[in-house]
This record gives structure tokens, sequence and C-alpha cells, in this order.
């Protein structure tokens, strides 16, 4: 009876490899199939005509206000150092007005800088989430053209240059612009 049992279990791991082997190989000949690639976003991001030209819309737009808080740092600056000049000749009345005014062209300074900042940031921010959209729409086209059936990009550890397609991602992207700057 022992034997019996020996044989049905040495039966039934023998069943399981078999079974087990089996799914192994259908696997691989599956995954042999897939085609996958890999696209390295923040270097498309980086590299892509559409996000130099963002950039430089960005600082063609912003460039008037940073001249002009950069005057107006200046401004206060001479400010200052006229007040340290004259603090000898000054009575004291007219050196505390002139450290209010001073104050609070500081405070009025910091405020704009603030702003500026912000308004700054929010465009960035508005541009790159064009552009990510622009990124995504070429991926998707290059992965239904070229027959990609998983493309991955944040996350990956490593990719050969085999499944890396950024560079056909930057190409398309290229072309893109041109037509588009036309």
């Amino acid at each position: 009876m022992e034997h019996v049992k020996k044989t049905r279990r040495a039966g039934l791991i023998y069943a399981g490899l078999v079974l087990a082997v089996g799914m192994f190989t259908t696997t691989q000949a599956a995954a042999a199939e897939v085609k996958v690639g890999f696209v390295n976003v923040a270097k498309v991001l980086e590299l892509a005509p559409q996000a130099e030209a963002a950039r430089d819309r960005i600082e063609k737009e912003f460039a008037p206000k940073d001249r002009e808080l950069l005057e107006q740092q200046k401004d206060v600056r001479n400010q200052e150092d006229r007040l340290v000049k004259n603090a000898a000749v000054l009575s004291e009345a007219e050196r505390q007005r002139n450290e209010v005014d001073i104050r609070a062209t500081k405070r009025e300074l910091r405020r704009a800088q603030d702003e500026f900042r912000e308004d700054l940031n929010l465009r960035r921010s508005e541009e790159l989430s064009k552009l990510q959209k622009k990124v995504t729409e070429v991926i998707q086209i290059l992965a239904k053209a070229e027959k990609y059936d998983l493309i991955i990009s944040d996350g990956v550890i490593f990719a050969s240059k085999r499944v890396d397609i950024t560079e056909m991602v930057l190409e398309r992207l290229r072309a893109d612009f041109k037509k588009s700057s036309q």
C-alpha cells in the first residue's frame, strides 16, 4: 500500500513538471512574439524641438518683466547706498523716512518677484503639459505604426538599445515640428 502511494505521488510530481515545462515553453513562445519598446520621456522632454520653442516663448514673454524687476532691485540698492552715504548730513526724521520708504519699496519688490515666479511657474507648467500630451500622442502613433505591443517609460532601471525607441520618438517630434513651423 505504501508503494502505491509513493508511485502516485511520483506520478503527480512528474505530471506537474510536464505541465510546468509545457506552460513555460508556451509562455516563452508567446513572449518572443511580443514587441516591447522603451522611451526615455525625460530625455524626449528635454531634447524635443517643441521644448526648446516653448522655452523661447516663455523667455520672450517674461523677459520684459524680469528686466523691470532687475531695475527695481538696482533702484533699491541705489536708495540704500544714498542713505548710507548721506546719513551724516540727514536729520533723524529724514533718515527714518528714507528707511521706511526703502522698506516699503523692498516689500513691494518682494511681492512683485513672488508674483513673477508664480506666473512663470504656471506658464512653464502649461507648456510642459502641452508637450507631455504631444509626446504621448507621438508615442502612441509610433507604437501603432511599428506594431508595438507594449511601450514602457518611467521606472525602468535598464533598457537595451534594441528596445529603446527614444530616438525614434524624437525624430517624429522633429519632423512634426518642421511641418508645423512651415
